[in-house]
Formats: structure tokens, sequence, C-alpha cells
């Protein structure tokens, strides 16, 4: 920041040395008694109000003024054609000169507000053959879709470093997001609402820049037909919780991650005979069970642990029972934690 002050005041100093110049240098300058003075002031005036442009400017990319260049030309094409079209032929000179400065300033307004609204994918339908994506390094876009915004465990996965990438949005969830937030189902509304509340953590986190992107399928009527439409066009991963819509996705190819089957995939692996320490929460079904949980979630189940219910203890693993909802473990108590085991006291 402080280089570019010493840019300007240096541009400011020319200004004022210019408008020295240009007023020793004009007849109609020379003559005047203070013509020094006010060449300086102009040099510095003139200067002053590039700055002033160049502040107001602030956050204006290439990529805006390239597209409002492009839709200006495009608008002031469209109103020459209407010009020449001999559609006011018979107007007098007067008349056709005001039209004429209305075609040009409404369709040149109208093509840079078009070509402001628009994004990479308007101008390749334009110019088929021009990509405005860098070849050397391809942005890896992560395509969120509701069910994976509401989880909320992709927030986890992004602020530990295990995603990169641009976050893109669309704007069809956000609005899926808002019905469920408004409904008058109090677990839908209170899903929602968790969605949204899962969108403003993630992009408040500086790990990673989130996009709302506007494209839409209007002629799509299901939100998952939208999603793989955009997944394709953008070449974007497509993240989600939704069994049907992962394998509508693995049949069209496209790149896909499942969060319930990445957390199945990240589960402890237990063999029986190992040691497990954990803390007895409650009664299992059967008379003297008691149960326990593993950090990843998984429920262990303790033989003769009900009087251990609340306590740290140390249980060997029996068996493994896959269900639906994932691995249940069965296993004997060893002993209550801090105690010594069999293995060291021998």
């Amino acid at each position: 920041m402080m280089a570019l002050w010493v840019i300007r005041i240096l541009f400011l100093a020319l200004c004022t040395v210019g408008g020295y110049a240009i007023s020793q240098v004009r007849s109609d300058f020379v003559t005047h008694p203070l013509s020094a003075t006010l060449g300086m002031t102009i040099g510095f005036g003139f200067g002053w109000l590039l700055i002033a442009v160049d502040e107001m400017l602030k956050g204006f990319s290439l990529r805006a003024f390239s597209a409002i260049t492009f839709g200006l030309l495009l608008g002031f094409c469209v109103a020459l054609l209407i010009d020449r079209s001999g559609l006011f032929e018979k107007v007098d000179d007067e008349t056709r000169q005001l039209v004429r400065l209305c075609l040009f300033l409404a369709f040149g307004y109208i093509g840079m507000v078009l070509a402001m609204r628009s994004n990479k994918e308007d101008f390749s339908l334009i110019i088929p053959y021009v990509r405005f994506a860098p070849r050397n390094k391809p942005d890896n876009l992560l395509l969120l879709d509701t069910s994976v915004i509401i989880d909320g465990r992709i927030a986890d996965l992004i602020e530990a470093n295990f995603l990169e990438g641009i976050i893109v949005v669309p704007r069809f969830v956000l609005k899926e997001l808002q019905q469920v937030a408004d409904s008058a189902d109090a677990i839908k509304r209170a899903r929602g609402r968790r969605g949204l509340e899962m969108l403003n953590r993630l992009q408040r986190s500086t790990k990673n820049e989130v996009k709302i992107h506007d494209g839409d399928f209007p002629e799509e009527k299901e939100v998952d037909a939208k999603l793989i439409r955009l997944a394709r066009n953008l070449g974007a991963k497509l993240f989600t919780n939704d069994y049907n819509l992962s394998k509508v996705a693995e049949l069209q190819n496209i790149a896909y991650v499942n969060i319930h089957e990445l957390s199945k995939s990240l589960k402890t692996i237990l063999l029986p005979g190992e040691f497990l320490n954990l803390r007895l929460v409650r009664e299992g079904k059967d008379k003297g069970q008691g149960v326990g949980y593993l950090p990843d979630g998984t429920m262990v189940v303790v033989n003769s642990g009900h009087a251990h219910i609340g306590q740290q203890v140390e249980v060997q693993v029996q068996s493994l029972l896959q269900t639906g909802a994932g691995v249940i473990v069965f296993a004997e108590l060893r002993s209550p934690a801090g105690l010594p085991s069999v293995a060291q006291t021998a």
C-alpha cells in the first residue's frame, strides 16, 4: 500500500511539472501574469482527479473491465445495425441525431450490464474456441449439494485442510436451503437453518473461497438433474450425502464424493482380541450389558458392564457385527481403567 502511494505522489509531481511546462509554452498562457501558478494548479488537479478515479475503481478487476468493453462494443454494433437499417431515413436530421444518440446509449448500457452479469461459460458460447481459464493450473471446483451442506462435516474437512479448491454453491441449492429453512415442519426448519449456518461458516473461513454460481437449467425440474449438468459443465467434483445422486453421478462419469461413504472408510478397524479403553454411558439391550462408544461413533456392547456404567473401563474385543448403520463391537470386560491389567502385571 505504501508503494502505491509513493507512485501516486510521483505521478502528482509529474502532472504538476507538466502543467508548469505547458503554461510556459502555450501562447495563451505565457501572457497571463499567473501562468506558472495556473499551469501547476491545473496539472495538480488533473493528477488528483485521476487518483480519485483510481480509488473509485478499487476492486474493479481486469475481467470486469474486459467484459464491459466487450458488452459496450456489442451494444454499439447492434445500435449501428438498427441505425443503418433504413427505419429512420424519412426522419429529419435533428430527430435522426436524437434517435441515434438514444440507440447508442441504450444498447451500450444493455450490452455492459449483460456482460457484467455473465460468467465464463457464457463467453465460451459466444467465442467457442476461447477458454478464459489458465491451462497450467486448472481450478479445483468443489460443487456442494443441499444434503452435504446441512450435514456440516464438509466444513470440518475444509478447516482441517483435507480439501482444497473453490467451493461452488449453486443459486438453486441456496434457494432450496431457504425453502427448507422456511418449512412449516419443525424438523425440516431446523435442518434448513443448520444448513444456512454451515454455509455462513464456510464463507467466513479463510481456507477456501466460496462462490455462489448463478447458472441454472430451467428445463430441468429436479435439483439433482441440475447438479449433474452443472458439475459436467464446470468440470467440478460433486459432494453429496444422497445415495441416489451418487449413483447417477457414477453412471454419468461425474466425479463425486459421498461423505457417508468417506466416513465409513475412515472408521477404526478392530480385530477380535484387541484391547480398548472407553467409557460406558448406558445399559445394553440384554441383561448385564453396558454400552460405550468409540471416538468415531462405533457402538461397543460390553458383557457384564452394567455395574460399571459411568466409569472408564478396559475391554477386549470378542466379535464384530456388520449392520446397515455400521459395525457393532461386542467385548468382554477386563478391568476398570487405572488398575493393572493382566498384560501389565505380567
